[in-house]
């Protein structure tokens, strides 16, 4: 009887960098993981200097040791599972609809038909809403570079390219109402509306207040959580919604277009939420208090903005009705993150 020989050890492959798998790692999986090179194995601080260098110590305060913590950041997953050629092309049919749109407006005319409810509502709320939105890609553009994890960092990155591309449709969007109605302000009024106008200020304050939120977990949940659900709903849902109902078209289907970018953000954040309470329960309690700090900032600014949508177009709502939608939404995203009985339920259901 002869014995079956013992099988040589297979080498490891490349992707040995995920430990014992029993399955190839995905394309996603292969070029997100471990990117990140301020998080490598046995480091001694973040950056190959003095651990007590200016550098060293803002990761170690504002990253490692901050309130928010996991025992493997490296275990959460985008949903969506973008890669940057993924992106690319999502984005790439997403820009075609926005300049489908634009372009099909632009031959029928349509700016000049604008009622003059709907110009003062451009001029004071869409288009000074590109300073917001650039304040809003550079505090999700900190996220990522904070972030403990490279599965984190690429979803910020994608998301602050996102606020560009708002960014980028809302100023082209002004200079075409510029060339229309020369007399309103637009393309030159927006900096004085953002800089001194009572509605804007809230929004100004929170936007300044995210911007110098060091620690990654607190600016993640100020954005992400707070900021984003709630004002989305207010310069996206609501406002194409008003838009709409008085006739401007356009500017429903633009933030119908741009709203899909900010569910995607919403998707992935809510993941990263929801995997930080499960890695440690406590998290929840640091998230609670993040999102209840915030949450006032929020409503102050829905509010703000809402009294555009209350006062300047023909056929408006409330300012009052605008911060309890935007509130709504904001809880209908957090969901049951926040309480554990809820989410006690949740589960044995």
């Amino acid at each position: 009887m002869t014995e079956t020989p013992a099988r040589k050890p297979r080498p490891r492959r490349t992707f040995s960098a995920f430990g014992d798998v029993r399955k190839m790692p995905s394309e996603y999986e292969i070029v997100t993981h471990k990117q990140n090179w301020t998080l490598r194995t046995n480091r001694a601080a973040a950056f190959e200097q003095n651990p007590s260098s200016a550098p060293n110590l803002w990761f170690l305060t504002y990253r490692d040791n901050s309130p928010l913590q996991a025992s493997d950041w490296d275990g959460y997953r985008d949903p969506d599972a973008l890669t940057y050629r993924a992106y690319v092309g999502l984005q790439s049919e997403a820009e075609a609809k926005v300049q489908g749109a634009l372009g099909a407006h632009a031959d029928t005319g349509s700016d000049a038909a604008l009622s003059p409810g709907s110009v003062a509502l451009l001029a004071r709320l869409l288009t000074p809403s590109r300073y917001l939105c650039h304040g809003f890609q550079q505090v999700e553009a900190y996220i990522g570079y904070m972030a403990p994890s490279s599965y984190i960092t690429n979803a910020a990155a994608f998301s602050s390219a996102d606020f560009l591309r708002r960014v980028t449709t809302i100023a082209y969007r002004t200079r075409e109402l510029q060339i229309s109605h020369p007399d309103s302000g637009m393309g030159s009024a927006e900096r004085s509306l953002w800089e001194g106008d009572a509605g804007w200020q809230p929004a100004r304050k929170a936007a300044e207040y995210a911007l110098v939120s060091y620690d990654w977990g607190e600016a993640f949940t100020a954005l992400n959580l707070v900021l984003g659900p709630t004002l989305d709903n207010v310069l996206l849902t609501q406002l194409g919604q008003v838009s709409r109902a008085n006739g401007d078209d356009l500017t429903w289907l633009l933030t119908s277009f741009l709203a899909a970018d900010a569910q995607r953000r919403g998707r992935w954040s809510r993941a990263l939420a929801e995997f930080a309470v499960a890695q440690r329960p406590e998290n929840r309690v640091v998230l609670g208090k993040w999102v209840a700090r915030w949450s006032a900032r929020a409503d102050d600014a829905a509010h703000g903005l809402g009294q555009f949508l209350e006062s300047l177009p023909e056929q408006g709502r409330s300012a009052d009705e605008v911060v309890a939608q935007a509130r709504a939404a904001r809880e209908d995203f957090l969901g049951a993150l926040l309480d554990p009985a809820s989410a006690s339920a949740a589960g044995a259901g």
